[in-house]
C-alpha cells in the first residue's frame, strides 16, 4: 500500500510525535544540566527562605519600641550569622540585608532612618514610615511545594531554581541522536571552490545548530551527490535514532534518496504534506528501526519543515508536552488568496504605531532564499484556501527559535 500524499501539517505533526522515542534519563550535575529536559520533578524539602531575613540594611526592634526616645543596640544579626538572644523593649540589633530577623523584632528601621552613637541610636521621623522590610519565612517556597514539573527544559532561572532547593544533581531526558545527509550535485561544502554551475551547502549549518538548540544531538554525514549507491554508503552505518536528508526527497529522476532508503527497508507513514513551502516531505522507519524524516532541498522548505516536524519529534523524545507555540498577530500589510495548501510566511513582527502586537511578511517568499529567513524572526501560518486579507486583520505567528 502506497505511502499517504499531501498529509495535513497537524495530523503529521501527530504522526510524528506518535513515533518519537520513549524519553531515557539520566542523572546529571547542575553544571551540565542546561538546556536538557527534566524527567522528575522538583521538590522543596525546606521553606525558603527557612527563618525571617532583612530586606534592608538598618536596626531590627519591637514595633512598640517606636515611641522610645533612643535605643540601646545590643548586638548585630548578620547574613548567615544571626544574633542569638532576644529583643526586649527598647533595645536593637544591627541587622544586615538577609540576616535572620532576632526573636521579639517585628520591625526593621532602615538605616537611612537612624542616627547612632556609640551603642545608642535615635529614630528619625521617617522611621515610622514604609513598611516593616522584613522578608517572611518560606516567602519564595514552603517545604513540600512542587518547583519544577517533567518535561520542563532547564533554563538558567530553572537551574537557580533547583540549586535553591539544595539539589546538585537531577534526571534529564537522554538527547536523541541525529544523523544529517544533505544531497545534490550542485552542492560544495564553504570553502571547496565550486563550479560555475554549483552552489554552497547552507542548509545543513542551520539544521545543525537547531538540532542542538532544540535538545537533540547532531551528526554531520556532509554531502553526497545524486548518486543512490553513495547515498546507501552515507546512510547504512549512521548511528542515529533518526536520520534527516535534506534534498532529492521529490519524485524527478534524479530525486534518489527515497530509492536508496528503500534498499536499506524504508517503510513511509507519508511521503508528502499540503503544506507551502515543504511539500515534499517524507517520513518513515528503515528496517533496522531507524526513523526518517526527509526534508526538501530547497534551504526555505526545509527550515520550516524542520520547525514544524523535527522540533516536534525531539520534544516527543525528549518527554515534554505538546504545547501550541503559536501567538496571534495584526497584518502590517495585506495578503492574497492562499491556494490549496496550508501555507507559511517568513516574516518579521514588530509594535504597531497604536501599540498592537504585528507582524509584516517579506514580500519575497521564494523557497531558495536563505537571506529571507536570515532576517525574519517569524512564521505567518495561512491555512489552506484563506481568502486575500487586509492590513489590521489577525493571523496565527509561530516566532522562529532565533538567539
Amino acid at each position: 500500500m502506497d505511502a499517504r500524499k499531501n498529509v495535513p501539517v497537524a495530523e503529521a505533526v501527530d504522526i510524528v510525535r506518535a513515533a518519537s522515542l520513549i524519553a531515557e534519563s539520566r542523572k546529571v550535575s547542575l553544571k551540565k544540566a542546561h538546556g536538557r529536559v527534566l524527567l522528575e520533578t522538583i521538590p522543596a524539602t525546606r521553606d525558603q527562605p527557612p527563618f525571617a531575613a532583612s530586606a534592608m540594611d538598618g536596626y531590627a526592634i519591637r514595633r512598640e519600641s517606636l515611641g522610645a526616645e533612643t535605643l540601646a543596640v545590643i548586638g548585630e544579626s548578620a547574613a548567615g550569622a544571626r544574633f542569638k538572644g532576644e529583643v526586649r523593649l527598647g533595645e536593637a540589633v544591627r541587622i544586615f540585608t538577609g540576616a535572620p530577623v532576632p526573636d521579639g523584632c517585628d520591625l526593621v528601621v532602615i538605616q537611612e532612618n537612624v542616627t547612632r552613637e556609640g551603642d545608642v541610636i535615635r529614630l528619625l521621623a521617617d522611621a515610622k514610615k514604609g513598611g516593616d522590610n522584613i522578608r517572611p519565612a518560606a516567602q519564595d517556597f514552603a517545604a513540600g511545594d512542587v518547583l519544577l514539573d517533567a518535561g520542563l527544559r532547564l533554563d538558567p532561572w530553572r537551574l537557580s531554581l533547583v540549586a535553591a532547593s539544595g539539589r546538585d544533581r537531577v534526571k534529564v531526558a537522554r538527547r536523541p541522536k541525529i544523523a544529517l545527509l544533505c544531497t545534490g550535485d550542485e552542492l560544495v561544502p564553504p570553502g571547496d571552490k565550486p563550479s560555475a554551475d554549483q552552489i554552497f551547502e547552507s542548509a545543513s549549518f542551520a539544521l545543525m545548530a537547531l538540532i542542538e538548540q532544540w535538545g537533540g544531538k547532531a551528526e554531520a554525514l556532509g554531502v553526497e551527490g545524486d548518486s543512490e549507491k553513495a547515498i546507501v554508503k552515507a546512510l547504512k552505518n549512521a548511528k542515529a535514532d533518526i536520520v534527516v536528508t535534506v534534498g532529492g526527497a521529490s519524485v524527478g529522476d534524479r530525486d534518489l534518496v527515497k530509492p536508496a532508503l528503500s534498499q536499506l527497508g524504508l517503510a513511509l507513514d507519508f511521503q508528502s504534506l499540503s503544506l507551502r513551502p515543504g511539500k515534499p516531505t517524507a517520513f518513515g522507519r528503515l528496517a533496522d528501526g531507524r526513523r526518517v524524516l526527509s526534508l526538501p532541498g530547497n534551504p526555505a522548505s526545509a527550515f520550516v519543515v524542520a520547525q514544524l516536524l523535527l522540533k516536534a519529534w525531539i520534544e516527543a523524545s525528549l518527554g515534554m508536552p505538546l504545547i501550541s507555540p503559536f501567538l496571534t498577530a495584526k497584518l502590517a500589510v495585506p495578503l492574497p488568496a492562499t491556494g490549496p495548501r496550508e501555507t507559511y510566511l517568513r516574516a518579521r513582527t514588530g509594535i504597531s504605531s497604536d501599540g498592537q502586537f504585528e507582524v509584516a511578511p517579506f514580500p519575497q517568499q521564494d523557497s531558495s532564499l536563505v537571506g529571507v529567513f536570515a532576517r525574519a524572526d517569524a512564521l505567518v501560518r495561512l491555512p489552506a484556501g484563506a481568502p486575500a486579507m487586509a492590513a489590521g486583520d489577525t493571523v496565527d505567528v509561530l516566532p522562529l527559535d532565533r538567539l
